[in-house]
This record gives C-alpha cells, sequence and structure tokens, in this order.
C-alpha cells in the first residue's frame, strides 16, 4: 500500500463496531490490493473515499452492514451477482457486507481492478457516451 492512507478514514473505521472496523480494514486493504495507487479521502465531512483519476469507492457503515459504493456508472461487469443495490443507479452501485460474510476477494478485486482502469480511460461517463455514440451509428 502506498503512503496514502487518510487520518481521517482511520477515525472513521476507529468509531465503530468492532465487527464493522474489521469489515471495513479487510475492505481497504483489498481496495489497495487492486491497485496499490489509489489515494485516500475524505469527503462530506467524514466518508472514506478512494481515488484515482476520479472516484473509486467509498465507505459507509450502516446498523448492521457496510456498504462499499462503487463508481462504475453501472458499467462494470458483475458475472458473480455481489452487487447488492443500485443496479439501475447512474452513478454508483453498492456492495454490503454483513457480520461474519465473507468478502468475494476475486470478484470485488476484478472490479475495482476495471473502475480503475475506466478512470484512466478517461471515467465511465466518457465511455458511456463514446459507447452511445458508436451504438448510434
Amino acid at each position: 500500500m502506498n503512503d496514502s492512507r487518510h487520518p481521517g478514514i482511520d477515525a472513521y473505521i476507529d468509531r465503530l463496531p468492532e465487527w464493522q472496523q474489521e469489515i471495513c480494514r479487510d475492505l481497504r486493504s483489498l481496495i489497495h490490493e487492486a491497485e496499490p495507487a489509489i489515494e485516500e479521502t475524505i469527503k462530506r465531512t467524514d466518508r472514506p473515499y478512494f481515488v484515482l483519476d476520479g472516484t473509486v469507492c467509498a465507505l459507509l457503515a450502516a446498523k448492521d452492514h457496510v456498504n462499499l459504493f462503487l463508481y462504475d456508472g453501472a458499467i462494470v461487469p458483475d458475472p458473480e451477482g455481489i452487487i447488492s443495490a443500485g443496479h439501475d443507479n447512474q452513478t454508483a452501485r453498492t456492495v454490503a457486507f454483513r457480520r461474519d460474510e465473507p468478502i468475494n476477494r476475486p470478484a470485488l478485486l476484478a472490479m475495482l481492478r476495471q473502475i480503475v482502469a475506466n478512470n484512466r480511460a478517461g471515467g465511465w461517463r466518457k465511455l458511456k457516451a463514446a459507447a452511445s455514440r458508436s451504438e448510434g451509428r
């Protein structure tokens, strides 16, 4: 992992119940495994975001789970069906992680790496616009 650990993300995680802390730390590690150049930041006062040439994902703890928002404009394939909400969302989809449920690491790594690749190619908005133009030919 690069040296871009944001102390605000540490503070966010440290406030959570222990089981959510564990999930968030696992996800944080997995995000950096997907792409070590991903940087951490805080948006909306205290929300953990992970960025590289655009937003990649964000964490949000809820009462009974932790959400990982994937900012992909719903263009990254989900062959293993790990997306739990936002299937038709124009900006982000959600993967929910509950206590004692395993993280599908291979599927999530693949999706995160594709989001990074899409960001490096100009972002999902640009890619969607290009796809729409080519369909209109």
